[in-house]
């Protein structure tokens, strides 16, 4: 059996179909990663979201920020101007998928190969225990619908900024959400910045990628959401996965057993790196 993850779908269901062909992804066998977004922005979203809910345990998601956004207008009735979400909740099977989508974690780990996966990483304040306590308790909130309809309306927000220990109620939740959903920069103590999206060169004073703080970490680190990174972190237990196909780049799928990364660009061509050869491209 072989676990492979991929970066940021964003409705961009092709080029993952081309990649897990590549590699002759076998659902009976193998696993599939996702690092969240898997709507919003590309052709297919509607498409997406069926292809991962019907490969059942063979996948598994993350929530991303685009994914909460459009579970929050689902819920919610919305109005919204962007067409690709109204075209993804008027599709026959929106409701179904929905549901599907809701269930989702925002933290998985696989214990044995010392994996973690979020959608935008961790803080660095949060240890690998605590990082899984948190996602349960916003996880269990959005498994009840009214609960999960009482959050969406609160969801929106950079407030708190900080992590407290103490902080209680929506401002836990919310600040929980913000950092595996949205974090790129951040201060020592995990304050967040949301402004900034460039490349870890180009932050805001004061604040670094949030990976680049010391942190006590017994697992690697899988995530997608900055795709301005291409990739790139330059840590070995730091696997950085959105590389911005819906941007006109590339989608990446990572063998996670054996560290080979295979990149399908818009063209559908598809190249195959190690770990080595891929850091030394930059």
């Amino acid at each position: 059996m072989t676990l492979y993850a991929v970066g940021d779908l964003q409705g961009c269901l092709h080029p993952l179909q081309r990649l897990l062909d590549h590699v002759n992804f076998d659902p009976a066998v193998d696993k599939l990663w996702l690092t969240g977004d898997l709507v919003n922005r590309g052709p297919d979203s509607i498409g997406c979201l069926a292809f991962v809910k019907n490969l059942g345990e063979s996948a598994q998601t993350v929530l991303g920020n685009h994914d909460l956004h459009l579970l929050a207008i689902h819920e919610l009735k919305l109005k919204t101007k962007d067409d690709d979400i109204k075209q993804t909740l008027a599709h026959e099977d929106a409701k179904k998928l929905m549901k599907w989508l809701a269930k989702q974690p925002l933290l998985v780990r696989d214990k044995e190969r010392k994996l973690i996966m979020t959608h935008a990483g961790i803080p660095p304040v949060w240890s690998d225990k605590q990082a899984r306590i948190l996602a349960s308790e916003v996880e269990a909130i959005l498994a009840d619908k009214i609960s999960r309809r009482e959050f969406f309306a609160a969801m929106y927000g950079n407030q708190p900024d900080r992590w407290r220990d103490d902080l209680q109620g929506v401002d836990r939740l919310r600040f929980v959400v913000n950092a595996y959903t949205r974090m790129r920069f951040c201060a020592k103590d995990a304050t967040l910045d949301f402004k900034f999206k460039s490349s870890p060169n180009n932050g805001p004073k004061g604040m670094k990628p949030w990976f680049q703080w010391k942190h006590k970490r017994k697992h690697r680190i899988v995530f997608g959401h900055w795709a301005a990174l291409m990739g790139h972190t330059h840590r070995g237990d730091i696997i950085g996965l959105d590389t911005g196909y819906v941007w006109g780049n590339h989608m990446t799928l990572m063998d996670m057993d054996n560290n080979v990364r295979y990149c399908c660009d818009t063209e559908g061509a598809i190249t195959e790196f190690s770990e080595l050869e891929f850091e030394c491209l930059k």
